[in-house]
């Protein structure tokens, strides 16, 4: 089911002042796909969910489900939450806990008034879909956080939503148990011919569970984009910044030969993949820390710059170094038995596929 927002703007009003949570926002989120909606907190991604879902009445703009308007101020269309065929979980899984878990998942059919044996063999159904099969009777309370967030999507799936939303669903959970259930969600909503859209400010949580990205900022998108096209090939600076960690440095388009953009910059002449920039545009480099190749010492050839090891920290499966390369202090991350010492110089190689430019 396609969803499609167009000029779509919200305010509030905060300690006196008007807040912009959403800045004439246009999106299509494409039909049965996982659509994620990151960024940092306040820039109107739960806003944007909610306003989709009903639940915050938007200023001005138009929503589109599957075709349907359910939203619009101009036409003085507001179709109510109920109707428009979404399911939703909640970052608080709102269980309820006097309830089993067949009573949880049971719910939305019984509200409608199906009948009894048709709501057993709907719940019966979801549960066994998402592995709580034989803790129909077990107390909501009983159950661990994992078990709780899968309550939620069960009972959201129970009533056969057009789609289903998420709003960061997994950030009550502890490190290990978000990672083992975010691949449980993933491999969910795999199997299932339905639109998810999800909302997170956790990029590894984007990027792993999405088929497709928006960033957003201040209440607009700034980019949208599959996973790696938003983590590789970011268009702007806050993207890639957001996305994964980055060193980031002024720069300027000198020309382009070869098949290669050359940029100035405080690290010197430097070649990088084929750009779209004009010559003598400030741009903005991206250098990734695992794509930097750091050997100890001194070794030249093109693309190396030469620093000094300022800290090394190691974090498991990577050492996290910090090398200073005259007034910059690049991060790199290196393999864990790297021979590299604080205070001893080091190289740099920069493969010029993996310098991005992006605007400044």
């Amino acid at each position: 089911m396609e969803i499609r927002v167009t000029g779509l703007t919200k305010h509030y009003v905060s300690e006196g002042r008007s807040v912009k949570a959403l800045d004439g926002v246009d999106l299509t989120i494409p039909a049965n796909r996982i659509f994620t909606l990151l960024g940092p907190s306040g820039c109107g991604k739960t806003t944007l969910l909610r306003c989709i879902v009903g639940l915050e009445t938007p200023d001005d703009g138009e929503i589109r489900i599957g075709g349907e308007l359910v939203w619009s101020r101009a036409r003085g269309i507001a179709v109510p939450t109920e109707r428009r065929g979404l399911g939703m979980v909640f970052q608080t899984y709102a269980i309820w806990p006097h309830m089993s878990v067949f009573d949880n998942v049971a719910y939305p059919l019984t509200v409608r008034g199906l009948p009894r044996a048709q709501i057993a063999a709907k719940v019966a159904e979801v549960l066994r879909f998402v592995q709580l099969e034989g803790m129909e009777r077990r107390p909501a309370t009983r159950l661990s956080g994992g078990q709780q967030q899968r309550v939620a999507l069960a009972r959201a799936l129970v009533a056969e939503p057009r789609v289903i939303l998420f709003d960061e669903p997994l950030s009550n959970l502890d490190a290990k148990l978000r990672e083992e259930t975010r691949k449980e969600l993933r491999r969910f909503l795999g199997q299932l011919d339905i639109t998810a859209i999800y909302v997170t400010h956790d990029r590894v949580e984007a990027l792993a569970l999405s088929d497709s990205i928006a960033v957003m900022r201040a209440g607009r998108i700034v980019e949208i984009g599959a996973p790696r096209q938003i983590y590789f090939q970011a268009r702007h600076r806050f993207v890639a910044d957001f996305i994964g960690r980055a060193n980031l440095i002024d720069a300027t388009v000198r020309g382009h030969a070869g098949g290669a953009t050359q940029i100035d910059c405080a690290l010197g002449s430097i070649t990088c993949a084929p750009s779209g920039h004009a010559a003598g545009s400030p741009v903005t480099l991206c250098l990734r820390p695992e794509f930097l190749q750091v050997r100890g010492g001194t070794v030249e050839g093109a693309n190396v710059v030469h620093g000094q090891v300022e800290s090394i920290d190691f974090v498991g499966e990577v050492n996290e170094a910090e090398i200073r390369v005259g007034g910059m202090l690049l991060l790199a991350r290196t393999a864990p038995d790297a021979e590299l010492a604080v205070g001893s110089p080091a190289s740099i190689a920069l493969a010029p596929e993996h310098c991005l430019l992006v605007a400044a």
